[in-house]
């Protein structure tokens, strides 16, 4: 199952989707151990060299996909933030009335329907992507099980 943070692995690591071709196969949820994860003793020799540090700095690279992606969600809110509160204050204005600061807007109706209609269809793309990709399929798609995989197979490699 994805997120609405797109394949950010961060709620993936804990949450399975019985059946999908994104979510990892029952029974399989966590961190890993470090052979499933070519840490430590298990290193390849073609393992990244982040992969081969140890204490913070692997637990950095560990967690890099889920911090990026945190890191631009949080970018993206923030420049919604400021893009809608100039909006908002531009009709604000054009209506007579007083703008309001960047925490008003925040607590204002305003920014959290602009917010909630965001997510509304990322949630919406990405719940019908892990829920149809269980009984259909696309040949050839990485996003698909293989055509004769069991709906009920998760985490299948095509």
């Amino acid at each position: 199952m994805r997120t609405v943070l797109r394949d950010n692995g961060l709620a993936t690591v804990h949450l399975v989707q019985r059946g999908s071709p994104e979510s990892k196969p029952v029974g399989k949820q966590g961190t890993e151990s470090d052979e499933d994860q070519r840490v430590g003793a298990h290193l390849g020799d073609d393992s990244p060299t982040p992969a081969r540090a140890d204490g913070t700095c692997l637990w950095w690279y560990s967690n890099s996909l889920g911090l990026t992606m945190g890191l631009i969600f949080l970018g993206s809110w923030t420049a919604q933030a400021v893009a809608g509160r100039a909006a908002y204050n531009a009709a604000q204005l054009r209506s007579f009335q007083d703008p309001l600061g960047l925490g008003e807007y925040l607590a204002s109706p305003d920014f959290w329907n602009r917010t909630l209609q965001n997510w509304q269809s990322e949630f919406l793309a990405i719940l019908s992507m892990a829920l149809l990709s269980i009984y259909l399929r696309q040949r050839g798609s990485p996003e698909s099980k293989p055509v004769g995989a069991a709906h009920s197979a998760t985490g299948v490699e095509g």
